[in-house]
């Protein structure tokens, strides 16, 4: 079960009313108190009607209720005398207090660090989410005055003090390793508290726009260098089995005049298309009698 930190003003006046009387205490002192009225009239005696009073008095102090994620410290006379809760629980008024209910869930707190420097002297804007539980009750009271606003500066500190510790690269691409490490760091600070911070996560990384249309730049010229360097390496490897290619038809000329037909032959088979081809190349390779079949062939199937 997860709650937030917000409306801090709210719960801090619904606990205190809370610590003052209960809802249950309430209603029973107010049957007490009309049950005793009402015997009284009835029997005629005043004393039933202030017995009633008292009683209804006793219990709207005495009777307290924790709910099920909750636990409440009791002080009698200003010394601790131990936790109370969940469930029904009496206290004896004047003599002993609520000093607070502590809410053992999960709890959510809102971190954020504006205009942070980073390692490499970059200005940001971090927002982090810090979830947090109060594992020992009793600690949490006794060792702080207020946990919940002491694990929110702790966790600011921390994350200003990693932030300056990481470039801003390592601030974009490694936020899982980062909200490990301020984690770790907080977990280490609240445990004397009986507070333990289960994960911290890093929500978001704002950069000013001038430096962000900068980097957009730097991303798109270098992914134009990688496109040259792989278009320049596949020529490179063309060339090469071009060369390769030489080397046969070198020593095979046979091997160059079958492939040059074949190439004529790719070029003329489609309809329509002329190819020019130099007098020497259709000499030297006896082409003139296969291009003359070739077309005399054509003109019959139209």
């Amino acid at each position: 079960m997860v709650i937030g930190i917000g409306s801090k003003s709210a719960r801090e006046s619904g606990t205190s009313a809370r610590e003052f009387a209960s809802l249950e205490g309430a209603v029973l002192g107010t049957v007490f108190s009309i049950a005793g009225i009402g015997i009284s009239a009835a029997t005629q005696q005043p004393a039933w009607a202030v017995a009633g009073i008292l009683i209804g008095f006793y219990l709207l102090f005495a009777v307290k209720v924790a709910d099920q994620w909750e636990r409440a410290a009791v002080l009698r006379f200003g010394r601790y005398r131990g936790m109370r809760g969940p469930g029904l629980y009496f206290i004896m008024p004047l003599v002993e207090k609520i000093s607070r209910y502590v809410d053992q869930r999960i709890r959510v707190t809102d971190v954020t660090a504006e205009s942070a420097l980073t390692r490499d002297t970059v200005p940001v804007n971090v927002v982090a989410i810090v979830f947090w539980l109060v594992w020992d009750a009793e600690k949490s009271i006794l060792e702080v005055e207020d946990f919940g606003q002491a694990v929110q500066m702790s966790a600011q500190t921390a994350l200003l003090e990693s932030i300056g510790r990481h470039q801003l690269s390592q601030m974009i691409t490694e936020r899982e390793s980062l909200g490990k490490e301020l984690q770790t760091l907080l977990d280490s600070k609240t445990n004397p508290w009986g507070i333990t911070v289960q994960s911290v996560e890093i929500r978001d990384v704002h950069i000013p726009a001038a430096l962000e249309d900068a980097m957009s730049r730097q991303a798109q010229a270098e992914r134009e260098r990688q496109a040259r360097i792989v278009l320049g390496t596949a020529e490179t490897e063309i060339s090469a089995k071009f060369a390769e290619a030489s080397l046969v038809y070198q020593n095979n000329p046979i091997a160059l005049h079958l492939r040059a037909m074949n190439m004529l032959y790719e070029a003329i088979k489609e309809k329509g298309a002329m190819v020019i081809v130099p007098s020497s190349a259709v000499e030297t390779m006896g082409l003139g009698g296969m291009l003359a079949t070739t077309t005399l062939g054509t003109k019959q199937v139209n």
